[in-house]
């Protein structure tokens, strides 16, 4: 039994899953999930129960069993006296141990807790075909999102996401993750509309009055704002149906474009993910996508 904890949002969430799902399938047993991580951050929620995802709650006795929590005592020393022993991802819990792939997680062995935030396709991409199938939205297109959906099929649609919610209000993730300026996304458009023959930028945000007021679009355009926070993952889908893509430094669009399966899609990221330069990043994307 592999159990993996979820904490962040939508797209951190995804992350989690498709790493635990990964491990689970190589090692043959079952992807369980633990929410309990949401009781004390309650600015986010559990998001994944929209898509069709091969997982199933954990219950705080399975939990305990994998870590060791319901040990007390001497069996408890000795518990964690065993484990501090043990290499990392031989233990009952695996904790991420930095940030980037490592490849020593796939040493997994027995049950175990997942405890990271997992941001490499290199954990996954082997399942690829399986992970696109299962975060896909388990009910279907309605109203808005139904007529955005074929305005996108009809045109060489172009996905952009500005992220910065969080990213602003808290001066902590201000520091680390910074935002991506104007001037990026007019780099990352240059880029991309000469292989488009008939564009159509969908600009997605969560503050969409910053984006109308700050970006500079040279092609037609559609700002897409009536989903809100509550239902992020039809923004996901409509991202992910989108031919090309420009992300932010974030796990949702990222997601948008990982999921969108356009055999000739191109996908623009920014050069610096992070805003604090002492965390490498070099893993978060992948090699085929243009870092501008």
């Amino acid at each position: 039994m592999i159990i993996v904890r979820l904490l962040g949002g939508l797209g951190n969430q995804m992350f989690q899953y498709a790493t635990g799902r990964a491990l689970a399938l190589r090692r043959g047993t079952v992807l369980k999930l633990d929410l309990s991580a949401f009781a004390a951050y309650p600015l986010r929620s559990y998001r994944l129960d929209h898509f069709r995802i091969d997982a199933t709650l954990a219950d705080t006795a399975e939990v305990a069993r994998v870590t060791g929590r319901n040990l007390r005592g001497l069996r408890a020393r000795i518990h964690g006296a065993v484990e501090r022993r043990r290499p990392y991802y031989r233990r009952g819990m695996v904790r991420e141990r930095r940030f980037g792939y490592d490849p020593k997680l796939s040493g997994v062995r027995g049950d175990a807790y997942l405890v990271g935030f997992w941001q490499s396709e290199r954990y996954f991409d082997d399942i690829r075909d399986r992970l696109v199938a299962e975060l896909t939205v388990s009910t279907p297109p309605e109203g808005d999102n139904r007529r955005l959906l074929d305005a996108i099929e009809a045109t060489d649609s172009i996905s952009l996401h500005v992220r910065r919610g969080d990213y602003v209000e808290d001066p902590a993730n201000l520091r680390l993750h910074g935002t991506c300026p104007p001037a990026y996304y007019e780099r990352a458009l240059a880029a991309l509309l000469p292989r488009a023959d008939r564009p159509h930028v969908f600009v997605f945000s969560d503050d969409i009055g910053w984006a109308k007021e700050h970006l500079r679009i040279p092609c037609p355009a559609t700002f897409v704002a009536h989903n809100g926070e509550e239902r992020d993952y039809e923004d996901l889908r409509l991202m992910s149906r989108c031919r090309h893509h420009v992300i932010a430094n974030s796990t949702f669009s990222w997601w948008g474009a990982w999921l969108s399966t356009h055999p000739d899609r191109t996908v623009v990221a920014p050069r610096e993910w992070f805003r604090d330069g002492s965390l490498d990043a070099r893993d978060v994307v992948p090699d085929s996508w243009l870092r501008v």
